[in-house]
């Protein structure tokens, strides 16, 4: 199996984001109608790769339809908001 990788992410506030996701891998929580990115770090510096090829490590949304093992098998999925939200997240 391959990991899916972070297509794109817009939450410029994130110490991962560069221009895209910088993490080796994110893992995709959250609660409510809503999966978001639990890497999400708020800080004024940046980290990780030098380069934008973020990857989904583990998936706790159990009810998404991408989600099989704790893994997500959506192609590629798409980040955004203040509060890292994952935009390919669809519900069961």
């Amino acid at each position: 199996m391959t990991m899916t990788t972070v297509k794109s992410c817009t939450t410029t506030a994130c110490a991962f984001n560069d221009g895209g996701c910088t993490a080796l891998a994110i893992t995709v929580g959250g609660s409510g109608a809503k999966a978001s990115c639990d890497t999400f770090v708020a800080l004024d510096a940046r980290a990780a790769l030098s380069t934008p090829s973020g990857q989904v490590g583990a998936c706790k949304r159990l009810e998404c339809v991408h989600n099989t093992d704790l893994l997500c098998t959506a192609g590629a999925i798409d980040v955004a908001g203040d509060t890292a939200d994952c935009l390919s997240y669809e519900a069961s």
